[in-house]
This record gives C-alpha cells, structure tokens and sequence, in this order.
C-alpha cells in the first residue's frame, strides 16, 4: 500500500504520560512530512485541549475533537460539528451510579466535582478549569461529550455495558481510558473521523495509517489501511491492529514513523 497519511490518537499514544509532546515525537513527524506523507490527528479531547499541540506539530489543516464530532483548524475555522442528541444526553445522564459527570459544551468542561478522580490530569488535557454545577439540565440540548469517571473499573464497564445497550444505536459508547467512559454523537467516531480527515487531503483510506491505545480508536483501526497499536495498549486493542509500537512513554509513534511507516515509503 502506498502511505500517504498518518492519523493519531494524542493520549496515551503521541504524547507522553505527563501529557507533553517529547522532541523526539516532534522531529519524527518532521521526518514524515520531509518524505511526503501528511500527518494530523483525532482525539476524545476538546478543541481546547487539542490547540496548543497544533502549533509545535505545525498542523494548520483539519483535526479532530470529540473523536470526530468537531473538525476543526488551528486559525478557528469550524469544517464540521456534530452534537449528541438531547435524548440521548439526557438520558445517559441519568443512568449514572456513583461515577462523577463531566459535560463538555460550547468548549467549555462542567464537571460534577471540581477535585474529583482524574480532574487535575484533564485539567492538563483539556487546557481549561471545570466549570463545577449541581445539574446539567441546560447543557444537555447541546451537548458534545457525556464522560463518566470512575476509578472502579468493573463499575465503570457495568455502566457501559448498560449505556450501550440503551443507547449504542444512536450514539458512540467507548471507553477513552480505563477510567473514562464517553458518549458521543453517533458519528462522533473515529471511524467516521479519520474517514473525514483523509477525505478533507483526497486521500484514500486505503493509503492511511492509524495508530492509537484504547478502545474508542478501534473503528480508525479497523478502517485504515495499516492500523498500529502502542505498547501500553490493552491487548484487544493490539489484536485488532496490524502492527504494534513501543509504549508512547517510550516514543512509540516516532518509533512506528521511523520503523514502520517510513521503510514502507520507500519501498513504493
């Protein structure tokens, strides 16, 4: 297969587990681009989250928020934007058990506890404060992301499996982290996403690398035409990819760029 694009996941893939994107992930997609293959990504994160890596990537074209619900560019343009239903929000709200809610709207993050698990890492993630409320009410009409967190892990994939049986047919159910568990529109994927975002460059699937570590990267992975899966990746991710990398701890994408991907090129 001819590679003529690159789409990845950010967390838990091309940056590190302090969040940061190392020199050596940077230089190896200045690599990639000097060989003349694009790069963007796709990402659970808000756009608020994803803005301050577009600058160091020098990415100035379409990426993806909310794992494809919002397309967008580093100059504010806005290409695509779709929302859950208020049906759906609502009602995957109320299901909630002893998991704290997060909602994210208008780019901005509303949380049911501001000190809650995982808040001070989103904090990083999402590069905003949460907005802490008692409801939700008038969010959930426009709503782009439903988070339940939880560090009980047999608690929190109880909840999906009954989130996605009332709703998986009209929304996206996947767990982002072992700990996170997000409700997204149903094209709000990042199947539909990384299908976008090769359109967006003319560029066949088919000719597109995929690389991610946790369930809700699986529809990108099963649709590129490679699919490679990190190191720190649970194994159902890595048994449903074609190749897999070292951890991103241990730069697994510019590892994948430069053993991968790039030795492929250049035998086209």
């Amino acid at each position: 297969m001819p590679i003529r694009l690159l789409v990845s996941d950010l967390d838990g893939t091309l940056v590190d587990r302090d969040k940061h994107l190392t020199p050596a992930t940077i230089a190896a997609v200045d690599r990639l681009r000097a060989a003349g293959i694009g790069f963007t990504v796709i990402s659970a994160r808000p756009m608020s989250g994803i803005r301050p890596l577009l600058e160091p990537l020098g990415l100035d074209g379409d990426v993806a928020a909310f794992n494809g619900g919002i397309v967008f560019r580093r100059d504010g343009t806005i290409v695509s934007h779709v929302t859950l239903s208020p049906a759906v929000a609502r009602g995957v709200v109320d299901m909630a058990d002893g998991v704290d809610i997060w909602v994210f709207a208008d780019d901005r993050w509303y949380a049911s506890d501001g000190d809650g698990a995982h808040t001070q890492s989103e904090r990083h993630s999402s590069a905003q404060e949460p907005v802490v409320v008692e409801s939700f009410d008038n969010l959930l009409d426009h709503a782009d992301k439903v988070t339940f967190v939880s560090d009980d892990e047999k608690r929190l994939h109880a909840l999906y499996e009954r989130v996605h049986a009332a709703f998986g047919e009209r929304a996206t159910v996947a767990q982002s982290q072992t700990y996170y568990l997000d409700v997204t529109a149903i094209t709000a994927n990042k199947g539909d996403g990384i299908a976008a975002l090769a359109n967006a460059l003319d560029i066949d699937l088919a000719d597109t690398v995929a690389i991610g570590d946790q369930a809700n990267d699986l529809p990108m992975l099963a649709r590129a035409g490679l699919s490679i899966a990190m190191g720190n990746a649970p194994d159902a991710v890595k048994a449903a990819a074609h190749e897999t990398t070292r951890a991103n701890d241990a730069d697994g994408v510019a590892h994948a760029i430069d053993t991968i991907i790039l030795p492929r090129g250049d035998t086209e």
